[in-house]
């Protein structure tokens, strides 16, 4: 099996306290659906900030890193495939897909 990081960007600005609640029951229904391919459900992320050879900056992108997943699956298509169905998106996040490398460090 492959890993692959999920990066969630964006989702909503703000939600009710009622709203947060159902789409976090829903993100965890999401992750148990996906069972033993979760390597690590991860955490949602602050805002954050960009270190550069220009040095540091308070800007974290025009859309922010809102969390992050490892996930085990046979193939990207695959791993899309899981990514695809996420709640994350239904309220207007998106999720990078990326392999993790096996490298020797």
């Amino acid at each position: 099996m492959n890993k692959f990081v999920f990066a969630y960007y964006g989702g909503p600005t703000s939600m009710t306290r009622e709203e947060g609640q159902a789409h976090m029951a829903n993100w965890m229904a999401w992750m148990e659906s996906l069972g033993d391919a979760v390597l690590d459900r991860g955490h949602a992320v602050g805002e954050s900030q960009t270190a550069t050879e220009a040095g540091t900056g308070k800007h974290g992108g025009a859309i922010p890193l809102t969390g992050y997943s490892v996930i085990q699956a046979q193939d990207m298509a695959t791993a899309l495939d899981m990514a695809s169905v996420s709640p994350h998106i239904k309220v207007g996040g998106t999720i990078e897909v990326a392999p993790v490398l096996d490298m020797s460090m």
